[in-house]
């Protein structure tokens, strides 16, 4: 123990907070953006017009025109899937998949006619949902590596609730002006840490939970010999999955399927699946949205594709301890949230990301060095990651949105090079603030984010000029867009302004006969007669 329980819980808070900081700040940044994944999309794809919902005949042949696309664009795909129009998002949109883990492909349909729509290729918000929990890696690495960060985060956590006696006390004594940076940024990640603190800890245990199985498998493969699927459809959570028989088949006709779906349950049709097409044993199955509620449940509906005759109507048919998962991860992904609620989520996660952030910074203040000390290349590391993550990965998100406003609309491989704005900027942030003195990077980095920010909305007000209007999601993103210059510019002025104010210090410092001496008080400068 390091000279007690709470030295060692303190010691521990640091050092886990920092291993895995940046990659939390990642994680928490674009897991609150994708609370807004819907409105994140439309403003991606501004050639899609709400319109009113279609009636279930017109759904059944849009689904029918998708699956005919499929048909002669990916017969040798064992898995089609199809997700009707809806009226937030007027197109079909089609996904395929040769084999598990094998190539894929996606294309989205004018519902009326079948045709490839006139819309420009994006990830959208679907970018940031999966970064949130895959960092764009492979599925399996980004999975893991996120896990292990949210696991050290719930040790942070704890051991920062343990380590601060006075935790809530001093949530209630922000000392905005105090003259020590450490204990203005203590005093700030006390803040952000304990306004959300519940939801810190709800979000960071049912991310965990989210992805149980993969972290530990053992169950699983003992129990159902590896075979997932059966779990699935025996803890209620999917319709009973048919092997395929070997033998060739003709598929029903999908329209009629689908009109039975949907009066048999009640919620919105999500998708239709479509396992092994070609198949004798082709089996459909229509998805539903979740019922309103905590659970993240879907009522499914199974058919035989060669015979269209229902298999199996699956609706809140969860085991328990199904239902206590499927509630977690409700809780995590909020889509029981109405606009408040939801509202509420997204300035928590706001709350988190600025926990994480303050901490990063708290980290940095404390071990500055005394005068006339170099600061070494640990100390050195931590700035310029902290600078990359804290500046530089909403410089890349602002570069993300940017891209899809400025590239060509018919640009091949579109949706890729948009990626790479985002990563490529994010970098160059990162290595300006590595390369930039230490006080001016921070005001510098900011402010060009800032007017990355504020160029997002100047370039969607050019497009909205040119097409006559713009609807309410539209113009909504634009204000958070402009809001978040703001915001931004107003962290730039004062970076710019601390940072004048230490080159002073250090200017006085070096200059004899002055009559002040300047101590260092844990990282933060104070004058002394």
């Amino acid at each position: 123990m390091r000279n007690g329980f709470r030295q060692s819980m303190a010691w521990l808070h640091a050092w886990s907070g920092l291993v895995v900081g940046w990659v939390l700040f990642a994680v928490f940044v674009t897991g609150t953006a994708s609370y807004y994944k819907p409105e994140i999309a439309r403003w991606m794809q501004p050639e899609l017009v709400a319109r009113e919902p279609l009636a279930p005949e017109a759904v059944a042949a849009a689904v029918e025109r998708g699956v005919a696309y499929m048909q002669v664009h990916a017969a040798e795909a064992r898995g089609w899937f199809v997700t009707p129009p809806r009226p937030d998002r007027p197109v079909t949109e089609l996904f395929w998949r040769t084999r598990p883990g094998g190539p894929t492909g996606h294309v989205l349909l004018d519902p009326a006619t079948g045709e490839p729509a006139r819309v420009r290729d994006t990830k959208g918000g679907d970018f940031l949902y999966r970064f949130h929990f895959e960092l764009h890696m492979a599925p399996l690495w980004g999975r893991w590596i996120v896990g292990i960060c949210a696991m050290i985060m719930l040790v942070a956590l704890v051991s920062g609730v343990v380590t601060h006696r006075r935790i809530f006390a001093d949530f209630f004594t922000f000392r905005r002006g105090a003259k020590s940076a450490q204990r203005g940024w203590l005093d700030a990640h006390n803040l952000t840490g304990v306004l959300a603190l519940p939801f810190h800890l709800m979000i960071t245990y049912t991310g965990i939970v989210t992805l149980a199985i993969m972290y530990m498998p053992w169950g699983v493969r003992t129990a159902y010999d590896g075979n997932a699927q059966a779990l699935f459809h025996e803890s209620g959570q999917i319709t009973k999955p048919r092997p395929p028989a070997g033998r060739p088949g003709t598929l029903a006709p999908i329209g009629p399927m689908v009109l039975q779906a949907v009066a048999a349950v009640p919620e919105t049709l999500e998708r239709i699946a479509i396992q092994n097409p070609r198949d004798a044993n082709a089996t459909v199955v229509a998805v539903f949205e979740e019922p309103h509620g905590l659970s993240h449940e879907h009522p499914q509906v199974a058919f035989d594709g060669t015979t269209g005759a229902i298999l199996e109507v699956r609706q809140g048919a969860l085991r328990p301890a199904t239902k206590t998962f499927s509630t977690m991860v409700g809780l995590h992904e909020a889509h029981f949230a109405g606009p408040v609620l939801r509202l509420l989520f997204f300035l928590s996660g706001l709350t988190g990301s600025a926990m994480v952030a303050t901490g990063l910074l708290l980290w940095a203040v404390a071990r500055v060095p005394k005068p006339g000390e170099k600061p070494g290349f640990g100390l050195r590391l931590v700035r310029g990651l902290n600078i990359a993550a804290i500046a530089g990965l909403p410089a890349g998100i602002a570069a993300f949105f940017l891209a899809n406003r400025l590239l060509p609309v018919d640009l091949a491989a579109r949706a890729e090079w948009e990626v790479r704005a985002f990563f490529a900027v994010w970098v160059a942030v990162g290595l300006a603030g590595v390369l930039r003195p230490q006080g001016r990077a921070w005001s510098e980095m900011l402010s060009a984010c800032a007017a990355l920010y504020a160029g997002v909305a100047v370039a969607d007000g050019m497009r909205i000029a040119g097409a006559g209007g713009a609807d309410a999601v539209i113009l909504g993103f634009d204000g958070a867009m402009l809001g978040l210059a703001a915001v931004l510019l107003f962290a730039a002025r004062k970076a710019a302004a601390r940072g004048a104010t230490a080159r002073d210090a250090k200017g006085r410092e070096s200059v004899p006969g002055q009559g002040v001496v300047l101590a260092r008080n844990a990282g933060g400068l104070r004058t002394q007669p």
